[in-house]
């Protein structure tokens, strides 16, 4: 590892965008509001979902869940980028980058898995009206939550270990802003073959599977919807998806691009603009998607916001 002040670091240099200077300042300040956004309207979301007893389903409480996801997911990644963008410093510890790969990964992985449990839900819903109360028993949504939680940290287990077992040979300079799998994979010093492979299975389970859920449950729901006769009841019941499946394609298609992309040297920066887009916009935009688009959650808005001003 490099000398740090005369002394032995035993850290990581995150690069970032320290070869655009003008290009920190930038993202700092917009960084900045975009994780306060971010921790507003998640909090926002769970706040109603917990205080309005019209959203205790199991769609809301899914909802929920990806909420507090969001909330941690950007929080193991934005506070320590903006330290480094804030100063010459880009370093972060061994122990830090640890950390920060096995949350953030474990963190993504299960959003990947929670939006096709979400998808399966939007389905029952949709397909299953008469027996949906039935089916996403709360007993089964607690279950399927969890395993998304688990088999989501599981998998970022595994990787990182396999990770931080690769020698580097004294290199620490990672070209990113935050402690993530492929730009690893090109500071090793020996051949990466199985870590690669390793990689590949993971995403399969954690992105392909979903995605496969997905397309599955969105086909049964247009084919249920368009055998509605009546434009208001298919317009009813493609409204109950539209948001899920605006989150769904903003999120998948940036972390497949990223992560089955063949890995080049030029495709580095964009690398980079991608996982800022998956990290930091999309955990802002969810709560946009999901409050503009519906009718329950502005309808508990307004309830809650009308007893603050009765009370008073």
């Amino acid at each position: 590892m490099e000398q740090k002040n005369g002394s032995s670091f035993t850290g990581f240099i995150l690069l970032g965008f320290s070869d655009r200077p003008q290009l920190e300042l930038v993202l700092l300040v917009i960084l900045l509001i975009f994780y306060i956004f971010t921790l507003l309207g998640n909090t926002t979301i769970i706040v109603l979902s917990y205080l309005d007893p019209c959203l205790h389903t199991p769609m809301y409480f899914f909802l929920s869940n990806l909420s507090f996801l969001d909330m941690c997911y950007t929080t193991s990644i934005v506070p320590q980028f903006l330290v480094n963008l804030s100063g010459a410093d880009k370093s972060i510890s061994y122990g830090g980058c640890v950390v920060q790969m096995l949350i953030s990964l474990g963190l993504g992985c299960t959003e990947c898995i929670l939006l096709g449990v979400m998808a399966f839900d939007r389905y029952a819903a949709v397909c299953r009206p008469l027996h949906y109360t039935v089916i996403m028993h709360p007993r089964l949504c607690v279950l399927m939550a969890s395993a998304s939680w688990i088999i989501g940290f599981a998998n970022s287990l595994l990787q990182t270990v396999l990770i931080f077992l690769l020698p580097l040979c004294g290199r620490n300079k990672l070209d990113h802003f935050l402690c993530e799998i492929p730009p690893f994979l090109k500071l090793a010093c020996v051949d990466t073959s199985m870590n690669t492979y390793m990689t590949f299975f993971g995403s399969v389970i954690t992105l392909l599977t979903p995605v496969s859920l997905i397309m599955f449950s969105y086909g049964r729901i247009v084919r249920a919807v368009l055998r509605i006769k009546s434009t208001a009841g298919q317009r009813k019941a493609f409204g109950t998806c539209g948001s899920h499946l605006t989150v769904v394609s903003l999120f998948f298609g940036t972390a497949i691009s990223v992560y089955f992309q063949p890995s080049s040297n030029d495709s580095q920066d964009q690398d980079k603009f991608m996982a800022l887009f998956y990290t930091v916009i999309i955990p802002m935009t969810n709560p946009l998607i999901y409050t503009l688009r519906n009718k329950d959650v502005k309808g508990a808005m307004k309830k809650v916001l009308w007893k603050d001003s009765d009370s008073r």
